[in-house]
């Protein structure tokens, strides 16, 4: 990003009212050191998120709950993984004002970061620079050329001066501005609605091979958080079946996109009928998979379990708070199917899916 900016100052030559913006008043706020980092903009999000939902499930998230220690808390090591934990709590705790008591969160990596810990997708995909060739395909080719070429006759420079990682750096720089502070930034200028598209469909194909439908190890590497999230729910039905008090109520579980993109992909959520390639662009318009409303800031699954009477649970899913139906239950009662239902669906990765065996880089025979 700083070697965009200096470029445009000492480089662009164009006379817009944007770029005289940029070299006379815009100055780099992004440092280095915010990377990674949670700002105060997604520290809002993570306590709105936390009031939403006890609005949505009074119930469940209450203070009777919490202070009673039905409401668990784990999170990945990350410091933006603990700081948004610790928003969410801090949501709860001022809306309640709880100021008596503190509720404790376990780190637990090999659940939420199960990604670092899986051998083959570390060595296969992670690791491994060939696992990307559809992206870097996509990124020397046509459709972003054109991008950049547009993007070096609208600062007035050679087309030599402008690359890819220049025009993913101004992209970034429009869109932070807008998440972060909210305002209409003169590097948005750079770009119209189909540059956007261009620029989404490579941060798409990213993220398709590396963390999605690309390769079969992305999802699998996920199966240790599958069968945690399995076990936990079945915990629950026990507990209720038995008439006993439900031990877990609520399990807020936080982690990275990295950590709920993988799950999604073992669900079978978003996924094409055709894989996203390099060459595919503009059959992909109305592709499903699209990371931009799958993991926006403060991307969250909730899967809910209800006691519907006469012994029968179901169970919703809500992507973003927003319904969606599981992928093979789309002729039962859309978003609510029976528990049972679901565990049937998903058969094959309740009795298999095993972390260790997926994860390890030489299989033996079967």
């Amino acid at each position: 990003m700083q070697q965009l900016y200096n470029m445009v100052l000492h480089n662009a030559t164009g006379e817009e009212s944007w770029l005289r913006e940029i070299q006379s008043q815009w100055r780099m706020w992004y440092t280095e050191d915010m990377d990674g980092r949670l700002v105060q903009k997604g520290v809002k999000e993570l306590k709105h998120l936390a009031i939403r939902l006890s609005k949505l499930f009074p119930s469940l998230i209450s203070e009777e709950k919490l202070r009673g220690g039905y409401i668990k808390f784990i999170t990945s090591s990350k410091h933006r993984c603990v700081n948004s934990t610790l928003s969410f709590k801090a949501g709860l705790t001022e809306l309640w004002v709880i100021t008596d008591q503190d509720f404790d969160h376990a780190i637990n990596d090999s659940v939420m970061r199960f990604f670092d810990h899986c051998t083959k997708y570390v060595q296969e995909v992670d690791n491994n620079s060939s696992a990307l060739s559809e992206i870097n395909k996509f990124r020397q080719g046509p459709e972003m050329r054109r991008v950049t070429k547009k993007m070096a006759d609208r600062l007035g420079v050679q087309y030599s001066l402008i690359t890819q990682d220049m025009a993913d750096a101004a992209f970034y720089l429009c869109a932070y501005e807008f998440a972060i502070k909210a305002v209409n930034s003169p590097w948005c200028q750079l770009f119209d609605e189909e540059d956007a598209k261009v620029i989404e469909y490579a941060s798409d194909l990213r993220e398709y091979w590396k963390r999605g439908y690309g390769y079969d190890i992305n999802s699998k590497s996920s199966c240790i958080l599958f069968h945690d999230v399995f076990n936990r729910l079945n915990k629950a039905a026990s507990e209720n079946k038995s008439g006993q008090q439900v031990t877990e109520a609520v399990t807020v579980q936080v982690g990275h996109a990295d950590t709920l993109l993988p799950l999604l992909t073992l669900l079978g959520f978003f996924k094409d009928n055709v894989s996203l390639n390099s060459s595919n662009y503009a059959t992909q318009t109305q592709r499903s998979f699209r990371t931009s409303h799958m993991l926006p800031y403060a991307a969250n699954l909730l899967l809910v379990l209800y006691d519907c009477g006469a012994g029968e649970l179901r169970l919703q899913a809500l992507l973003n708070e927003k319904p969606v139906t599981f992928p093979g239950l789309s002729d039962q009662q859309t978003s609510m199917p029976r528990y049972e239902d679901v565990k049937e669906n998903y058969r094959e990765l309740l009795q298999g899916c095993d972390f260790e065996t997926e994860c390890q880089l030489f299989k033996g025979p079967a």
